[in-house]
């Protein structure tokens, strides 16, 4: 059942180019999916993603106009398992639940997704349920990205970035055969803003041409010897590509000065209230212009070992903002300083809190 009517709402989603949609973040991520040519789309209700099960169900008229193949799953297990499709087919699809009690339950699926690895598309949006408003065990989807080498998508909270997100994640999945998680947090899911959108595509190839058609890669089931080489294909190529793809899109930011003696590490999450944080110590100012270099992760799983290798270039001290724990991102950058040999101290839950939500207040 509908937790709120999006009837009049809907209506944003037939914008075209260059026409400018303002809004929230729910209703963008699903113009996002209708610009980037997606073919099916299902999910489970659950809170902070409901309402883009919601938003869905409400444009029924305009995924039957597209081709779209719409599906409100039995649980978050049926709605990964759905993505199955985009391993045999160079269709991209959508699934959503909240997280993590749904990676939880999806879980099983989600292993057997990764294993085979993908050929179309393949989204995973999750409503990250953690922090003030949360009603769930306090846990990070992260775990489960790195359980499976799914990588991890963290945008930065506004609407202009979430919507790239969602191309980046199709084309990151589609460019190294791996399914993607799209992670937005309780305040990115009802953040309003604006965008200029581009036109609708109906999918190259609709679940309908799929059926009548039916085609399969045993290699791609996730069963012994296959399985063996899935994890050879992870480490080889998988990643590699997933690497050199976030590298040369440029999806992780640098903001501030090239020079400066410390610097600022984040998820892309985080990026607002760093701002925040940084204006109240007039450090920066309302347009996000900072006198503090800043790496922001939109991309927080793989880590690129030469971006930040590079960002920490001539620094004395590099703070890692990461919320919630464990401290994965942390830990992996303290390797890679490791490894290097690099002078510079890394810092982070030794001055922020271990664990719990990085509000405004806890920022500064």
């Amino acid at each position: 059942m509908a937790e709120r009517s999006f009837a009049k709402e809907v209506e944003k989603l037939r914008l075209g180019a260059g026409e400018e949609f303002a809004g929230e973040g729910i209703l963008a991520i699903t113009k996002a999916l209708l610009q980037c040519g997606v073919g099916y789309v299902g999910g489970y209700q659950g809170a902070p993603i409901s309402h883009l099960m919601d938003v869905l169900a409400d444009a029924q008229d305009i995924l039957g106009e597209l081709g779209v193949h719409f599906e409100a799953s039995a649980s978050e297990a049926t709605a990964t398992a759905m993505l199955a499709a985009s391993v045999h087919y160079p269709i991209r699809g959508a699934a959503t639940f909240k997280s993590t009690v749904g990676t939880n339950v999806a879980s099983d699926a989600l292993a057997n997704l990764a294993s085979g690895g993908v050929t179309g598309g393949a989204l995973i949006i999750v409503g990250e349920d953690y922090g003030e408003g949360s009603s769930i065990m306090q846990e990070r989807s992260h775990a489960f990205a790195m359980k499976s080498q799914v990588w991890l998508l963290d945008p930065r909270p506004n609407l202009p970035s979430i919507v790239k997100a969602v191309e980046d994640g199709f084309e990151l999945s589609e460019a190294s055969n791996t399914p993607v998680m799209l992670q937005v947090r309780i305040r990115c899911c009802h953040v309003h803003g604006h965008f200029t959108a581009k036109d609708n595509k109906r999918p190259p190839m609709s679940v309908a041409d799929a059926l009548a058609t039916p085609r399969r890669d045993t290699g791609r089931i996730v069963l012994p010897p296959a399985s063996f080489l899935h994890e050879k294909e992870k480490v080889a190529k998988r990643w590699p590509a997933a690497v050199d793809f976030i590298k040369s899109r440029k999806i992780n930011e640098m903001f501030g000065p090239d020079h400066g003696s410390v610097g600022i590490v984040m998820q892309g999450g985080m990026y607002n209230s760093v701002i925040r944080a940084l204006q109240r110590l007039g450090l920066a100012d309302t347009y996000g212009d900072t006198d503090v270099p800043l790496y922001v992760l939109n991309a927080v799983y793989p880590l690129v070992d030469d971006e930040f290798l590079a960002f920490c270039e001539g620094k004395q001290a590099v703070l890692v903002v990461e919320e919630g724990q464990p401290n994965y991102i942390e830990q992996a950058f303290a390797a890679m300083l490791h490894k290097a040999g690099r002078g510079t101290k890394l810092v982070g839950k030794e001055h922020l809190p271990m664990a719990g939500e990085y509000t405004g207040q806890v920022m500064l």
